[in-house]
């Protein structure tokens, strides 16, 4: 009777803030069908519905690690100062500009008001995780993974819901953080790879992320230029080649136990379906076409999947334990 009544609050005290990569991953598949509206015509149903489930789930997820933080505020600040778990925190904060862009011609007041706040919060996570790993002698070389571009890197999507709020600059100065910081993040990350232990069966799916920034840079920059030119087509090959990379090992990601690591599947996949799908609206031939909707159809089908194992973890006590 004992065990019943305290496991809910057990629980609560290993809830992840990397549950908040479920809100990226619900919101950048409902970006992608967004996109696919405005360029194929298709029904908006699917994107407004997608919607809807990305509000509610960031909702319930803020919901349920506010009552973590006031249950166990020890907790919090342990993950909090995580080397590898600290950089899921501005996860909360892409999920609200990524909300504010799709919110941008739905309502433009709140898309506003969502993409300061988002803005704002991220900004200082980025400040508060580069004084960290600036002035901390915790970090090691085994702590640099693909998440550690969340913090960073992640300023890169102010653009794209930033110039139609009329902040042109602002916004070229976040996607110059996003840019650069990027490049120096890769070769880190590429370095622990290549040369010192390889990531733990947990982390490899983090992997995907690697894709996220070209793609999202791609995506930004165009927002910002206008057009797809040569350094255009640069962000968008570099991020179709870590497409390629990664499907040619699905074997090996294809034997990984679930963890919530399995998330960072979901958003680089969208950020690429996005990029295509503008790459067709820049260059309408048959092979953007058709490699848009071969993106669409996986990135779909991997949210779903994920949404539906996510549950299913849950009801089987799989997460939220102590590691």
């Amino acid at each position: 009777m004992e065990n019943t009544t305290e496991q809910p609050l057990t629980k609560l005290k290993y809830f992840p803030a990397a549950f908040f990569s479920v809100v990226m991953g619900l919101t950048g598949l409902t970006l992608a069908w967004e996109k696919a509206a405005v360029v194929y015509g298709f029904s908006d149903t699917i994107a407004r519905t997608l919607l809807i489930i990305s509000a509610l789930a960031l909702l319930l997820i803020v919901m349920t690690y506010a009552l973590k933080a006031k249950k166990y505020p020890a907790a919090v600040l342990e993950e909090f100062h995580h080397p590898i778990k600290m950089s899921f925190f501005p996860a909360f904060s892409i999920s609200l500009i990524l909300i504010s862009i799709a919110t941008l011609h739905l309502a433009h007041t709140l898309s506003l008001y969502l993409w300061a706040a988002g803005t704002l919060i991220h900004l200082g996570f980025t400040l508060y995780t580069l004084s960290q790993w600036i002035h901390h002698p915790k970090f090691k070389i085994a702590h640099s993974t693909p998440a550690w571009f969340i913090p960073v890197v992640g300023n890169i999507l102010v653009p794209i819901a930033g110039v139609d709020h009329g902040f042109v600059e602002l916004s070229w100065f976040f996607f110059s953080i996003g840019i650069i910081y990027w490049i120096i993040l890769k070769t880190l990350i590429f370095n622990r790879m290549f040369f010192h232990e390889p990531l733990p069966q947990k982390l490899l799916p983090t992997l995907f992320i690697l894709i996220a920034p070209p793609a999202v840079g791609f995506i930004s920059y165009v927002k910002l230029n206008g057009a797809v030119d040569n350094f255009a087509h640069i962000l968008f090959y570099a991020a179709i080649f870590l497409v390629l990379l990664l499907v040619v090992q699905l074997p090996k990601f294809s034997r990984i136990k679930f963890f919530m690591s399995w998330w960072a599947y979901s958003f680089p996949l969208a950020a690429s379906t996005i990029a295509t799908l503008v790459m067709y609206q820049h260059n309408p031939t048959p092979t953007f076409q058709y490699l848009s909707l071969l993106l669409l159809a996986a990135c779909s089908l991997v949210v779903t999947l994920l949404f539906i194992r996510t549950l299913r973890a849950i009801m089987q006590n799989e997460i939220c334990i102590p590691e």
